[in-house]
């Protein structure tokens, strides 16, 4: 009994340690992925984040509860955001109050790298499909 109370403590703070840092260059887009590459990062009751590898694009959307950062690390792409269209690459960060239709299409060769932060967290139930005329 004693050994296991050992291993659930070591385990329990080697997986809490190791939520804490994550190195993102490492993060590539797997081979097998069509289109678009989705890693949970970190979340809490009030926010959460991931790293979204991005081939081709992201057809529009909003968010009925949460906004939304976007932080560009690699890649170049056309975005919308509401009624504007504009070119975002790696350096950008692009802030995405709720309820705003978004999409995004990668123009570069590379695919787009960003980091999504999105306030409260994001469990995806408030995920609304715009459909295109």
């Amino acid at each position: 009994m004693r050994w296991l109370t050992v291993i659930f403590f070591v385990t329990l703070i080697y997986s809490v340690s190791s939520q804490t840092v994550v190195n993102l260059d490492t993060l590539k887009l797997p081979l097998q992925t069509e289109n678009v590459f989705n890693k949970a990062l970190f979340s809490d009751s009030l926010a959460s984040s991931f790293c979204i590898i991005i081939k081709n694009e992201v057809k529009s959307h909003k968010h009925q509860y949460h906004s939304e950062h976007v932080y560009v690390m690699e890649g170049e792409a056309q975005m919308r955001l509401g009624e504007k269209i504009f070119k975002i690459k790696k350096g950008d960060l692009v802030f995405i109050p709720k309820n705003t239709i978004h999409a995004v299409k990668t123009t570069s060769k590379q695919p787009l790298k960003v980091i999504s932060i999105q306030a409260p967290i994001f469990d995806g139930k408030d995920r609304i499909i715009i459909e295109e005329k």
